[in-house]
């Protein structure tokens, strides 16, 4: 059916069935959704649009010491009044202190489309026992909801993202499926193939990534070509990201509205919320009044916007009579393991990321400590090849063949730990620090705990013995954790209100046509990329506020 429209009067002001704030995988996936059973849906993005071919040339001219150091972010623009954390140079915007405070350095961008322009397009389910931590383990927290209840789900936002992935249960992980991935593995380069040959006789297990790119030409995205830097930008598209669904969404008929920074949230006498009140790019202000709203920023964002909301009905916050938005805050803080091999190896051919080893994923053990998951990064080594041959003093053709050696034999395994939700992990409002609208920045406490201390000894003894199956020398495990970028928590599920902040539909339980869907609502975070979980979620979450519009 057509989609109704978002009317707007002449003070900007608007009103549609459905206002979605964010425009990234979750947000747009969901817009798309709803314009599609015929709801007026307005989305409103904090960040500027962002034209690829641009973000493209950013990174063609970026400078070597960016280049080398990780710059996702600086290749796409800003807005001076919706702040993203950047870290070249850093402008801290989000001040992550406590134990671990610089492992929880979030990557995160602030545009229309969101983050997935710079992300691996990882697509990685749960295991079923991921959603019951707790009663298998005794650790963690259970999710209100089962795996044969998000199992559908999972299949939808496989096929709404357009996911390539292996078909063989002996290569995936879980082998819990009811459908085939829409398109086989993207194939393995020699760097995994022979990787996978060394290790998996000592049960590492390396499977193919499943992943949102393409093998064959899917819903107008071309085939994967190889390119090699899908972090920080896939240059032909091939790549899956947000804006698809923006531009989907917008053929139906949704408004997108990017430079729209939501600060205000209003609720009626039954604490429904009625309005959401933004700034545009000339700081005035405009309210969009609707039956239901969905907050999918990220897993910052949305409890950061809930807390600077908060009004007369909700005065710890909108949603929060539990005290746990901003709680529980989780990322799959990592480390990285580099050695050279005593073979050649040739990483850098195809996709940033195609294998990893789950064989340490799931055990017994994650009663006692974090499981892991390493990822045979297949990022070019010319750039840290290069540095590293600089620093040996090398000059001429001895400098050449120094670079060339260390590019083919160098190995860079991704190491991702497993934490669990601890209500002191938290994010408040900064008492001092101010955005450019002079809204309260995010003060985040983060400590990843003993599990996560315990599984870290762990990966490192397993690290040295995948070091010694290749001979290894100049191998270096990194001692401070790094973030990942894997946002969850901060509006944590939960089937008892009491000490949760929505329910296994992603509806807050304070308000009853106010839904938080993504990565701030999972309870678990096992070791695995987020993304397929955040979409999956958002669309039981569309599901569910579609059933409650068609009963208004």
């Amino acid at each position: 059916m057509p989609s109704k429209q978002t009317v707007f009067d002449a003070a900007g002001d608007a009103t549609a069935d459905v206002v979605v704030v964010g425009s990234g995988v979750v947000g747009a996936m969901m817009a798309d959704q709803l314009a599609a059973r015929g709801y007026s849906v307005l989305m409103l993005e904090a960040g500027p649009r962002v034209q690829r071919a641009q973000a493209v040339e950013n990174w063609r001219n970026m400078p070597f010491a960016n280049r080398v150091g990780s710059d996702y972010q600086g290749l796409f623009p800003q807005s001076p009044l919706a702040t993203a954390p950047l870290y070249f140079p850093k402008n801290n915007y989000v001040n992550a202190t406590g134990p671990n405070g610089s492992g929880y350095q979030q990557g995160y961008l602030r545009v229309v489309g969101g983050t997935t322009w710079h992300w691996a397009a990882s697509c990685w389910r749960h295991l079923p026992v991921d959603l019951r931590m707790k009663s298998t383990y005794g650790v963690g927290r259970d999710w209100p909801i089962s795996y044969d209840e998000l199992e559908p789900f999972y299949c939808r936002a496989e096929e709404e993202m357009g996911v390539a992935g292996p078909n063989d249960p002996a290569q995936q992980s879980p082998v819990e499926r009811s459908k085939p991935y829409p398109m086989d593995m993207i194939p393995w380069g020699y760097a995994d193939r022979r990787f996978a040959e060394v290790v998996n006789p000592h049960g590492y297990r390396s499977v193919p990534i499943p992943q949102g790119r393409n093998t064959v030409p899917w819903r107008e995205r071309p085939a994967c070509c190889g390119n090699n830097n899908c972090q920080p930008i896939c240059p032909i598209g091939a790549m899956y990201n947000g804006i698809e669904h923006v531009t989907r969404a917008e053929a139906k008929g949704v408004k997108l509205l990017a430079e729209a920074v939501v600060y205000k949230v209003d609720t009626d006498a039954n604490n429904r919320v009625t309005a959401v009140h933004w700034y545009d790019a000339q700081k005035k202000s405009h309210k969009a009044s609707a039956r239901a709203f969905a907050f999918a920023c990220n897993g910052v964002e949305t409890p950061r916007l809930l807390l600077i909301a908060a009004n007369a009905a909700n005065p710890r916050g909108i949603a929060n009579s539990s005290d746990q938005v901003g709680r529980n805050m989780m990322d799959h803080s990592g480390f990285h393991c580099t050695f050279l091999a005593n073979e050649p190896i040739w990483t850098g051919r195809g996709p940033a990321q195609s294998s990893c080893l789950v064989g340490p994923r799931d055990g017994a053990f994650r009663s006692e400590y974090s499981s892991n998951k390493m990822i045979l990064n297949n990022i070019s080594r010319v750039g840290p090849a290069t540095t590293q041959a600089l620093k040996l003093g090398l000059v001429g053709p001895e400098l050449d063949d120094e670079i060339r050696r260390r590019s083919a034999y160098g190995v860079d395994l991704s190491i991702s730990l497993e934490p669990l939700p601890d209500p002191n992990n938290r994010l408040t409002l900064s008492p001092d620090r101010r955005d450019g609208l002079g809204l309260a920045c995010p003060d985040i406490h983060y400590d990843v705990g003993d599990y996560v201390r315990k599984g870290a000894t762990a990966a490192g003894d397993q690290l040295r013995h995948i070091g010694s199956l290749f001979g290894a020398v100049e191998f270096d495990i990194t001692t401070s954790l790094n973030a990942n970028n894997h946002i969850m928590g901060g509006t944590i599920m939960g089937a008892d209100k009491r000490d949760a902040v929505v329910d296994g539909n992603c509806r807050t339980y304070d308000h009853a046509n106010l839904w938080l869907p993504g990565g701030g609502a999972m309870p678990s975070a096992s070791v695995v990329n987020s993304t397929l979980s955040m979409a999956a979620l958002g669309l039981r979450a569309s599901d569910d506020m579609a059933r409650a519009l068609g009963k208004a």
